[in-house]
């Protein structure tokens, strides 16, 4: 059983405890029936359609289009994902990328372009994706080599190839950046929806991970997009990928801490019932050292998290800080958290169905998607330095 106390944290308000008891009813019932790690395309179609019949992908989408709020609510995505990722890694996965694969077309798309794709995203009916990396740039996003070349006023065609793209294979349309040469580096980049039966487009590899997850490298052999299915003007292709990011990133670490929170519960309960020496394992004070220190690492990530999606949504309108010091902190507490926990279940927390074992699969790429703990560890750097150089500068102009 987990400690869900947090929700009257003053981060939360009515409104984010019913939708928190909302989708654990949905997750209770309806995850573990519906996700099945041997057939991971089904499994995502399936957890779509159920996320999106039961009401959860409104979350995902503004109010303008059948949403729960007005703008994308940070908060409850992140409790979406925190509840999800606690009783699969699939279901958080299914709903993570309805959210990002169309967070793009929510902040700068057109309103034909919202009210064509998502509808149909928050209904479970399609599938969404966000195409960013490349074989030669992931964190480095001003190295994409894709291009979208002008052909007539009214369309470009895009080459290239992107991977690491998660959902590719079965997502209906893809969020895709690439350059179309208005200035050099990130200034050069342009966003498009792309749909996955446009002509030129393919799946050329799928890529199999320690947590199976559909992902894969998709190839662009001239592929014919319209102007009109631009994300924002030419050239704001890092600046909308960043935005997005900027909301979602936190969400990362929601999802790290929803695993967290399962392997220090399932611990919890193995220390407190496994006897050793003819007591409770849990009795021994270096078992109660290690979940002491679960016990912090879990809440440390979960005040960041929320302190990351309070701010942007109480309207900030950039959290770079606040979103990398939670990605950073949560996956790499949750990291811990769970190698503590099959470190307790002894030879259980090795052995293949035991729902530790799975979350030590879960957990570990968390750490490099959406931006690696070493690249979040330098966006924090950098904020810290020039926040101390401001401060440095208001005193010396202020004396």
């Amino acid at each position: 059983m987990t400690d869900l106390s947090f929700l009257d944290w003053p981060f939360f308000d009515d409104g984010h405890r019913a939708f928190a008891a909302r989708v654990e009813a949905f997750a209770a019932a309806e995850v573990e029936r519906l996700a099945d790690h041997h057939d991971v395309d089904g499994s995502c179609r399936r957890l779509v359609a159920a996320l999106g019949k039961a009401g959860l992908l409104r979350a995902a989408v503004p109010a303008s289009h059948g949403g729960l709020h007005e703008r994308l609510d940070v908060r409850s995505l992140c409790i979406a994902r925190e509840t999800l990722a606690r009783y699969n890694g699939l279901a958080d996965f299914a709903f993570a990328m309805q959210g990002l694969g169309t967070g793009s077309i929510t902040l700068a798309g057109s309103n034909e372009l919202k009210d064509r794709y998502l509808p149909p995203v928050m209904r479970g009916e399609k599938i969404a994706a966000f195409a960013l990396s490349e074989p030669e740039a992931g964190s480095d996003v001003a190295a994409l080599a894709t291009v979208a070349d002008a052909d007539g006023l009214d369309h470009v065609r895009i080459s290239g190839e992107k991977t690491w793209i998660s959902n590719g294979g079965i997502a209906d349309h893809y969020v895709v950046f690439a350059r179309t040469g208005e200035a050099p580096g990130a200034r050069g980049l342009s966003a498009f929806v792309v749909d996955a039966d446009t002509a030129g487009f393919s799946v050329k590899e799928r890529i199999d991970t320690v947590a199976p997850h559909p992902l894969a490298t998709l190839s662009f052999d001239g592929v014919r997009v319209p102007v009109s299915a631009r994300l924002g003007r030419p050239g704001e292709g890092f600046k909308v990928a960043m935005a997005t990011l900027d909301i979602f990133r936190s969400t990362v670490g929601a999802a790290a801490l929803g695993f967290a929170r399962r392997a220090l519960a399932d611990t919890l309960e193995h220390t407190t019932s496994r006897q050793l020496f003819g007591a409770p394992l849990a009795d021994l004070q270096m078992t109660q050292g290690a979940l002491a220190d679960m016990v912090a690492d879990v809440d440390a990530a979960a005040l960041l998290v929320y302190r990351a999606a309070w701010t942007k949504d109480m309207g900030a309108p950039r959290v770079t800080r606040e979103a990398a010091l939670a990605k950073m902190v949560a996956t790499e507490n949750a990291q811990k958290v769970v190698d503590r926990a099959v470190q307790l279940h002894g030879g259980h927390g090795v052995r293949v169905g035991c729902k530790v074992e799975e979350l030590y699969r879960d957990v570990r790429a968390l750490r490099i998607y959406e931006g690696a703990t070493e690249i979040q560890k330098i966006v924090i750097a950098r904020q810290a330095i020039a926040d101390h150089a401001a401060r440095r500068s208001s005193a010396a102009a202020a004396e």
